[in-house]
C-alpha cells in the first residue's frame, strides 16, 4: 500500500511537471509570435452598408447603378457624401443667385449698368473682380474653417447659429434639395448657353 501511494504521488508530480512544461512552451511560442509581429485577428464586425445611411429615400432608395460606392468601404462613402453635400449646397445658392441677380445688383463698381445678366457676367469687368474675391473667400473657408471632422458625419460643420435642426429629417431634406438644385443649376446654364436667355427670361419673369 505504501509503495502504491508513493507511485501515485510520483505520477501526479510527473503530470504537473509535464503540464508546467507545456505551459512554458506555449508562453514562449506566444512571445516569439509577438516579437515577429503576429497580431490577434480582430473581432468580426458588421460591414458598412451605404444603403442604410441618410439620403437613401423613396422612390429610388439607394441609387448606385454603377457601383461607385460598394458596401464595406466607409472611407469612400464619406468622401462621396461630403462631395455630394458640398455640390448641393453650392448649387442651392447658385440656382437662387442666377435668378436674383437679374433683379438685385450691387450699387457700386458699375454692377447695375455694365454687367449683363446670366452666367456670362462672370468674365465681365467689374463682375470679374467680385468673382475673384468670392473664389478667394471660399478657398480660405474651405481650407481653414469648414474642414471635415472624422468624428462627425460628412459635411457636419456644427451649428454656430444654434438652430438645433441637425436631425435625420433635416439632413434628408438638405440632400434632396441639394440634388434637385444640382439638376436645376445645370438646366439653367445649359438652357442659357442654348437659347441666350438668362434664368429670369427662361421662367418668363423678364
Amino acid at each position: 500500500a505504501l509503495a502504491a501511494a508513493r507511485g501515485a504521488r510520483a505520477s501526479g508530480a510527473g503530470r504537473r511537471r509535464a503540464a508546467a512544461k507545456e505551459g512554458a512552451e506555449a508562453a514562449t511560442e506566444e512571445g516569439e509570435k509577438k516579437k515577429e509581429g503576429f497580431k490577434a485577428l480582430p473581432k468580426q464586425t458588421r460591414p458598412f452598408y451605404p444603403a442604410e445611411q441618410v439620403g437613401a429615400l423613396a422612390p429610388l432608395g439607394y441609387f448606385d447603378p454603377l457601383n461607385i460606392c460598394p458596401p464595406g468601404n466607409e472611407g469612400n462613402f464619406r468622401f462621396l457624401r461630403a462631395a455630394e453635400l458640398k455640390h448641393g449646397r453650392v448649387t442651392m445658392l447658385a440656382s437662387v443667385g442666377l435668378i436674383s441677380q437679374c433683379f438685385i445688383k450691387f450699387p457700386f463698381w458699375g454692377f447695375q449698368t455694365e454687367v449683363a445678366n446670366g452666367i456670362q457676367c462672370v468674365g465681365q469687368i467689374p463682375a470679374a473682380y467680385g468673382t475673384f474675391i468670392l473664389v478667394v473667400a471660399i478657398s480660405i473657408m474651405e481650407l481653414l474653417v469648414w474642414t471635415d471632422n472624422p468624428r462627425r458625419e460628412p459635411g457636419n460643420f456644427g451649428d454656430p447659429l444654434g438652430f438645433n435642426m441637425y436631425n435625420e429629417d433635416m439632413r434628408n431634406r438638405e440632400l434632396n434639395n441639394g440634388r434637385f438644385a444640382m439638376f436645376a443649376t445645370a438646366g439653367i446654364i445649359v438652357a442659357e448657353l442654348s437659347t441666350g436667355k438668362d434664368a429670369a427670361q427662361q421662367l418668363g419673369l423678364a
